[in-house]
């Protein structure tokens, strides 16, 4: 694991367990702003941070070193987190995921974003995933620009099988040695 880097004054580290807790408050914030226009209403208040806390305590206290979370921390809060690890649907192959990638809006357009799946898609490759994939929200139109704008190509469609919120996804793939520029 990479270890603490600096950059624009913001502290970019692997996540532990026992911040699972503000994780999942960061998650939830930053996914129902991002969401709030495409997922149902009842997806929104599902998906809270008592029913996000336990995957965030499971995914943080893995034995398995292809699963990881990087934080990216401002003035003691997380304004930033991409997780990554082994697929969880047979849609990527052979290639990793990336599971969540969240910026706070006050950070949006600095380059945090990009600087996230930069760490992660170096450590993923480390890790010898071939290749890297995640699901974008076809409605999410600002995330697949961005997606694109860093060289991922929209590559397949698919229903997500969660069972509160059946959204049409979008793989995005990027190939084994991809830079993010």
């Amino acid at each position: 694991m990479a270890a603490t880097q600096i950059w624009d004054d913001i502290e970019i580290r692997a996540a532990n367990a026992g911040e699972a807790s503000k994780i999942a408050h960061f998650h939830v914030k930053i996914w129902r702003e991002t969401y709030r226009d495409m997922a149902p209403e009842e997806a929104l208040h599902v998906l809270n941070e008592d029913r996000r806390l336990p995957g965030w305590i499971e995914t943080l206290s893995s034995t398995d070193i292809r699963k990881n979370t990087l934080i990216a921390r401002a003035n003691g809060k997380i304004v930033g987190l991409v997780g990554y690890g082994p697929p969880t649907t047979g849609i990527f192959g052979d290639r990793g995921e990336i599971k969540h990638l969240y910026v706070d809006g006050s950070q949006r357009g600095r380059g945090l974003g990009r600087r996230l799946l930069q760490q992660a898609f170096q450590q993923m490759r480390e890790l010898g995933f071939d290749g890297i994939g995640l699901a974008v929200v076809r409605e999410n139109v600002t995330a697949r620009r961005f997606y694109n704008s860093l060289g991922g190509t929209e590559h397949a469609e698919f229903q997500d099988s969660a069972p509160i919120w059946k959204s049409s996804n979008i793989l995005v793939i990027w190939p084994a040695g991809t830079e993010t520029g």
